[in-house]
């Protein structure tokens, strides 16, 4: 199982690194997560320098993906060469985006006619493909999950983890990175955002 996180120049770190973190906790023989990128070194939107765990090729292949967001999405949604490469499958993938990383499955036409989240910054730019944006934290329909704000980057790998793994190793995972005294209600809210897009 290899699950590839989009990661390019001006990336959001909590969109990535949160998911990375949170996807880590499943601890399966064959459970592979990376950071994929289309250069070897990508920086974030604060100056942070991180080296590709894998390649935007690979990507393609990942069981798999999410799409973070970051400073420079637009400039990536409008670079044809760039798009050209991500080459998705929500028929044999499991797809999900975060905030910007929205506008970039909107421009390759993953969504289709789902309403989808995002932030507020870029939910214009996201109707202005079309989609209708919705005042949520997480949507899912089929194999396709968007999610809006950056802490909700916890619902994208938890669902990823429950449609694969899953609800208990999801909530699992959940109950390791919530804060403490605050566990049950943490988990407690993070599966009411996710379970009703798990069937």
């Amino acid at each position: 199982m290899h699950i590839a996180i989009l990661s390019f120049d001006g990336f959001n770190e909590l969109d990535s690194l949160i998911a990375l973190g949170v996807l880590n906790r499943v601890k399966q023989p064959d459970w592979r997560v990376s950071l994929s990128c289309p250069t070897p070194y990508v920086t974030s939107m604060n100056g942070v320098t991180i080296q590709a765990q894998s390649t935007l090729e690979e990507a393609c292949e990942a069981d798999a993906v999410i799409i973070g967001s970051g400073m420079r999405t637009r400039e990536i949604a409008n670079d044809t060469a760039l798009m050209d490469q991500l080459k998705l499958d929500p028929a044999r993938q499991l797809i999900g985006a975060q905030c910007s990383g929205t506008l970039l499955l909107a421009k390759l036409g993953l969504l289709g006619r789902a309403p989808a989240c995002t932030d507020l910054a870029t939910k214009p730019w996201v109707q202005e493909e079309g989609v209708e944006v919705l005042n949520l934290p997480f949507f899912a329909q089929g194999n396709v999950a968007t999610a809006g704000g950056c802490f909700a980057s916890q619902y994208l790998a938890a669902w990823i983890i429950a449609r694969t793994e899953g609800e208990s190793a999801a909530k699992d995972a959940l109950h390791y990175v919530a804060p403490v005294g605050e566990k049950y209600e943490y988990v407690s809210r993070a599966m009411k955002n996710i379970v009703p897009y798990l069937s």
